[in-house]
């Protein structure tokens, strides 16, 4: 037995989006056996384009009943059904969540007419309800309407279950098959061919743009995480996803990298880590004429040889006032602190007085340099050495003068007979250098530094 169900909601998002009309038909898989509509008091404001979209204004539902009293109706008419929907993990999802609310779990098997439509009947243009109608000549008596797209919807279904001559629809209810949780966009056979590989994986739209780039140890199964992940944002991306393509990478430091880059490059919907405008600001350091050395921070393009890049003057800072504390260094000799003839940090005794006269000036540089040592990559030439995509291949990530240029890949043979970093630039893939660059390989050096020695600028795995 099925019960195929649509419902329209307030249109707030998964988390805080309520029904607003349910409409449910019980279907033996011939005929309809028993239905159920009714509008839903969702105790929360229908914005006008819901209202312009479904015709369901906030009169027409101030009497109609709260879910929890209909609650018994659905779990009821549901039980020991399979839940049918188009675009199922919607409507399923939001009831669920409405169960939830009230102290109970909602389970039951479910079937999307989404994807079984592309299996079935594949070649259209769009798999939407409406589309769909269209093609199969359903009529829809109210559309964006509840009971309108219930009816369409089982009748659909019925034809589904009269073309299924490969038992596609009981392979999608096999536990083992992850078809009802798959994007109702994205064909199978995309996610089974996903290697279980390092790399780099990249969410595309209908329109074939990248929409959200990450990275994995194993891309199959991050993939598939995204899926089950119950997250607003997850569950809008995972709607739209409709394609999905990698990269291998051969190692977790390399798909750090390169994802990096591609975010910062594509600038992907659902990305916000990473995904910001160029950085601005550059630290630097200069000795004055008592030999002190200073740390400064200007605008990039007026910071010669900037150790470290930053988005903002405000983060420079913020690492600077880190710097102080960690190395003791004086405020006033960082930039923190201006127009004062000595800082503030040697009357609560945190600076040890260099701006007073009281301390070695190369006692106090001697701090200086250990505090940008700590900044950033901290090498000047050095190729980080990882395991390629195949046996035969080493990967690798090149420094030179202290700026990252990128990765690549050579045969290890060939390998063998480089004998300096430079060589290796030969065999890069040019990438941009910049502050969260700097930072993953500042944290797998950091990481890697008492397991490996770094001998003739290389690093090994």
């Amino acid at each position: 037995m099925y019960t195929v169900i649509d419902i329209e909601t307030t249109g707030n998002g998964y988390k805080g989006q309520k029904i607003t009309e349910i409409s449910i038909f019980v279907f033996d898989g011939k005929v309809v056996v028993d239905e159920f509509t009714s509008l839903v008091n969702p105790e929360q404001n229908i914005p006008t384009f819901i209202t312009n979209l479904t015709g369901i204004t906030n009169a027409m539902v101030r009497n109609a009943p709260k879910f929890y009293e209909i609650a018994k109706k659905v779990e009821e008419l549901t039980k020991d059904t399979i839940f049918v929907a188009h675009n199922v993990n919607f409507d399923y999802n939001i009831i669920q969540a409405e169960f939830k609310n009230l102290g109970f779990d909602f389970k039951r098997k479910k079937l999307c007419t989404v994807r079984l439509t592309r299996k079935i009947v594949p070649g259209l243009s769009s798999y939407s309800l409406g589309n769909i109608c269209t093609a199969e000549n359903i009529p829809i008596n109210g559309r964006h309407r509840a009971k309108g797209d219930a009816e369409a919807t089982t009748e659909l279904f019925r034809r589904l279950l009269e073309r299924d001559t490969n038992f596609t629809i009981n392979s999608f209810l096999n536990p083992k098959s992850r078809q009802a949780t798959l994007p109702p966009l994205l064909d199978k056979i995309i996610v089974d061919n996903l290697p279980e590989k390092h790399g780099v994986y990249y969410f595309k739209n209908l329109a074939k743009e990248v929409i959200y780039v990450g990275k994995a140890n194993n891309i199959k199964q991050r993939v598939i995480s995204h899926f089950y992940d119950k997250k607003k944002k997850e569950q809008t991306m995972c709607l739209e996803t409709a394609d999905i393509s990698y990269t291998k990478t051969g190692s977790e430091l390399l798909a750090l990298l390169l994802e990096s880059s591609e975010i910062k490059h594509i600038y992907p919907k659902y990305n916000r880590a990473q995904r910001r405008a160029g950085e601005a600001v550059g630290l630097f350091s200069y000795e004055d004429q008592k030999g002190i050395i200073h740390l400064a921070y200007n605008r990039l393009k007026l910071a010669p040889n900037a150790i470290m890049k930053y988005y903002s003057i405000a983060e420079c800072r913020t690492h600077l006032e880190y710097l102080c504390k960690e190395f003791e260094l004086c405020p006033k000799y960082c930039l923190l602190q201006t127009n004062v003839s000595s800082c503030f940090h040697y009357q609560i005794k945190e600076c040890k007085g260099i701006c007073c006269g009281n301390e070695p000036v190369e006692e106090y540089n001697k701090r200086v340099r250990a505090a940008i040592k700590s900044v950033g990559i901290g090498a000047e030439n050095l190729v980080i050495k990882q395991k390629g995509r195949t046996k035969n291949e080493v990967g690798f990530a090149l420094i030179l003068d202290g700026i990252y240029k990128g990765f690549g890949y050579v045969e290890k043979q060939q390998a063998e007979e480089l004998e300096n970093p430079e060589e290796y630039q030969f065999f890069v893939e040019p990438k941009k250098d910049n502050r969260d660059i700097q930072r993953i390989i500042a944290s797998y050096l950091k990481k890697t530094a008492k397991l490996k020695a770094i001998e003739n600028g290389e690093i090994s795995i």
